[in-house]
């Protein structure tokens, strides 16, 4: 199988690392046009590389290709795929521009439009969501996400990366990420209340710090707080019910239950093995980026049907994240 990497930042380079250490047996190919990263690229893994797009769609002839490009740079390149005949896998859009037409061009063309979703690989997610749904009672959470904007890049300016511009924003791509995961637990919402504000200097011209209370049609409520502005990186998750009580810190290390019979807190250790980059903060691992590769591949080869994330249900997600921006501060909407 060959494939192409579009895009060869953090991202990009994160792909085709993982394909490589793991498929051997697939081609890659990278483009940017981004000269630098195209000459580190080849010398990281010694794979052609190209800074044309005439010349990566038109002398090779991939099954499939990987967005790892800017989110606003994503729908004419999926429509360009998938008009090429190619099986499209992309990283969060952020935004659900050219939704509705490469939706309806994979259908007419057969192809897989796979999004990318990586909470929902991760193993604690897969626990939260067995408990959860194997108990009979209303279940609330309480959720923080804190990391300093200039922190998520060190190595490059946060005003040079897509989470400086207010329409592919880091507390937007905060809920992009978390959003899908909430509402496969907890159900679709009813409900949504913010309260917002800009507690940095940062030269952002949005709100760095988001408090939002959800309450879910099942019942459910949850209290989810994103903020740009935490010097510690945190991910400190709370789920409670009669029944349950989890705690999780965003690390593998850091996930327990509450033992009804022993009445006090276990740890849970779900991972034989633990992949990571130092660049990263520890919250970071790749395990949940190699499981969706594997099951974009596994749904290319027709092991699997489809992904667990999709456009359709991203759309969704999005439309909301749009009201949570838009609603004035210390508003509410009905989903």
């Amino acid at each position: 199988m060959d494939v192409g990497v579009i895009g060869l930042g953090s991202m990009g380079k994160r792909r085709i690392r993982l394909i490589k250490d793991n498929f051997p047996e697939i081609n890659v190919v990278g483009i940017d046009n981004n000269l630098e990263r195209c000459d580190e690229v080849k010398s990281l893994f010694g794979i052609p590389v190209c800074n044309d797009s005439a010349e990566f769609f038109n002398n090779y002839n991939f099954d499939a290709v990987f967005i790892s490009t800017p989110p606003l740079t994503h729908s004419n390149i999926i429509n360009q795929a998938l008009k090429s005949n190619l099986n499209v896998f992309t990283e969060i859009n952020l935004v659900s521009d050219g939704y509705d037409e490469n939706i309806k061009l994979s259908s007419q063309n057969e192809l897989i439009l796979f999004l990318s979703s990586t909470q929902l690989y991760r193993k604690e997610i897969n626990y939260i969501d067995s408990e959860v749904k194997k108990s009979d009672k209303i279940t609330n959470y309480i959720y923080h996400i804190g990391n300093y904007l200039p922190d998520w890049h060190p190595w490059e300016s946060y005003k040079n990366f897509f989470v400086g511009d207010k329409k592919t924003n880091g507390c937007r791509e905060i809920l992009a990420i978390e959003l899908p995961w909430i509402i496969n637990v907890f159900g679709e919402i009813e409900k949504v209340h913010v309260s917002k504000n800009k507690i940095t200097d940062l030269e952002i011209d949005y709100p760095d710090s988001f408090f939002i209370n959800i309450i879910h049609k099942n019942g459910s409520r949850g209290v989810l707080i994103v903020d740009l502005a935490s010097r510690k990186a945190v991910r400190n998750l709370e789920i409670i019910n009669e029944d349950i009580y989890l705690s999780w810190d965003g690390t593998p290390h850091g996930f327990e239950e509450f033992d009804l019979e022993l009445n006090e807190m276990k740890k849970l250790n779900l991972y034989e093995e633990i992949s990571k980059e130092n660049d990263y903060n520890q919250t970071i691992i790749e395990n949940a980026y190699l499981e969706e590769i594997k099951d974009f591949f596994k749904v290319l080869s027709g092991d699997v049907k489809k992904g667990l994330h999709s456009f359709e249900e991203d759309k969704y997600i999005l439309d909301i994240i749009d009201k949570i921006e838009e609603i004035s501060d210390d508003e509410v909407f009905e989903v």
